[in-house]
């Protein structure tokens, strides 16, 4: 097979994978040496200069020995196989770095015989680009579990950011959808990774010759909607992954249809659940940088998000007894809880009050989006001029500032070699790199 119909087929099988993300460190290659590695991030980012810098997101191979129903590449589908040589992949990579599509890899696969074959050629086609080639640009790698621990850790000394997939938020969907798989298998090299990363940080602050070890972390992706899990389940296991793995990202992608297993949702009445994907990504946010707890977003009565609100709009309306917050004295903590207010503008109110008495005109120009926070704020104990507030007046303008977002047409991955309008372009030709993170 062509390497070009390899690519074709691996880098198209790769699309369903989410766990990719900015680096988050700095590396320059060495002299004669090729590529950087910038803290502005690789994927679906901006560099310091307005570029969007971008991975080549691929599969090592799609022929898989496990048969996950929810996988497209499972053992049991019926679709064209490819798999890379580790010589292939890197002339593929350096190919396309030197043509400016690419500022990095993505590399994945299938398991490929069992983990620790599989591993081994990740660790070949990862060393031979970094020593033979002398590539200092940002690598992801994806570690299979089940693996030595001795393979995952030499891929960590050559890849900038390792992530293990749970896949699905619980045991008992795992063993139903993907048998060849188990939870801990999955953890286990979770713990080894964090380890890992903590011990070369200690030796490294000894030494600053002592070996990187996946220095940009790890993360993970979770399946949203092919099993009956609900939101405060998927996001209590989150929370529990952020604290005792200490992962840089858990990502979360709504399934899409690719098997007529009966074990899933039909595919003729199914539709991908983003929207339920974009609210756990916002209640995530609040988790890392706002200090809200699982229990606080979701309990019992309200085991899932509300679609027409955003989580925090929908706590703030849960908790009215707490506001109105005023923006003189609140503390930073209290702030954060607003609707409206970031953590950047909710830095920006503590620094501002100090001068002086501050404005609801005020708070706009430090970036406060108004529209929300309004309900919320009071500046001096006094609220904006001319504002009334009820429960249900409140939720009603919230609804209506989401509804502009929820109407819009749902968003579709594009192939490696289509353009927005879904024409095939030569991965040789003049493409816009920007295509390249499928």
């Amino acid at each position: 097979m062509e390497v070009l119909d390899k690519l074709t087929i691996l880098a198209d099988g790769a699309k369903y994978d989410a766990a990719c993300t900015s680096s988050g460190l700095d590396r320059r290659a060495r002299a004669g040496g090729l590529g950087s590695t910038l803290p502005a991030g690789c994927c679906h980012s901006f560099s310091a200069d307005g570029r969007c810098v971008t991975l080549l997101k691929v599969l090592m191979s799609n022929c898989c020995a496990y048969d996950c129903q929810y996988c497209v590449n499972r053992r049991s589908n019926d679709l064209p196989r490819a798999t890379f040589t580790p010589r292939e992949l890197c002339e593929l990579t350096i190919g396309f770095y030197r043509r400016n599509y690419i500022e990095g890899l993505f590399l994945s696969s299938a398991v490929i015989k069992d983990p620790d074959y599989t591993t081994e050629r990740m660790v070949e086609t990862l060393s031979l680009l970094r020593r033979h080639y002398g590539f200092a640009g940002y690598i992801h790698a994806k570690a299979i579990p089940g693996a030595d621990p001795l393979l995952t850790h030499r891929l960590g000394l050559l890849a900038d950011r390792l992530s293990v997939n749970i896949e699905l938020p619980s045991q008992k969907s795992l063993s139903l959808l993907a048998p060849d798989k188990d939870k801990e298998a999955i953890l286990s090299p979770m713990a080894q990774i964090r380890d890992g990363i903590q011990t070369a940080r200690q030796e490294r602050a000894r030494s600053r010759h002592a070996p990187s070890f996946a220095p940009a972390g790890q993360s993970t992706q979770m399946i949203v909607g092919a099993t009956p899990e609900s939101d405060r389940h998927i996001l209590t296991l989150t929370q529990r992954l952020y604290e005792k793995y200490r992962l840089k990202r858990v990502f979360y992608s709504a399934y899409i249809p690719v098997s007529d297993s009966k074990l899933l949702p039909a595919p003729q009445t199914f539709r991908p659940p983003l929207l339920r994907e974009h609210r756990l990504y916002q209640a995530d946010w609040l988790l890392r940088f706002y200090h809200f707890r699982a229990d606080e977003l979701l309990d019992e009565d309200r085991p899932n998000f509300d679609p027409l609100v955003d989580p925090k709009c929908a706590w703030a309306l849960r908790h009215l007894d707490f506001f109105p917050v005023d923006a003189q004295t609140a503390d930073y903590e209290q702030l954060l809880r607003v609707p409206g207010i970031g953590v950047t503008s909710a830095r920006r109110i503590l620094t501002a009050r100090r001068w002086g008495a501050l404005t609801f005109e005020a708070l706009k120009t430090l970036g406060v989006v108004l529209k929300r926070a309004q309900y919320f704020l009071t500046c001096g104990g006094k609220p904006l001029e001319g504002l009334r507030v009820s429960p249900d007046g409140v939720l009603r303008h919230l609804v209506a500032q989401e509804r502009p977002m929820l109407a819009r047409h749902e968003p579709e991955q594009l192939s490696l070699f289509e353009d927005q309008h879904g024409k095939e372009v030569s991965p040789y030709g003049r493409l816009d790199p920007g295509l390249l993170s499928v």
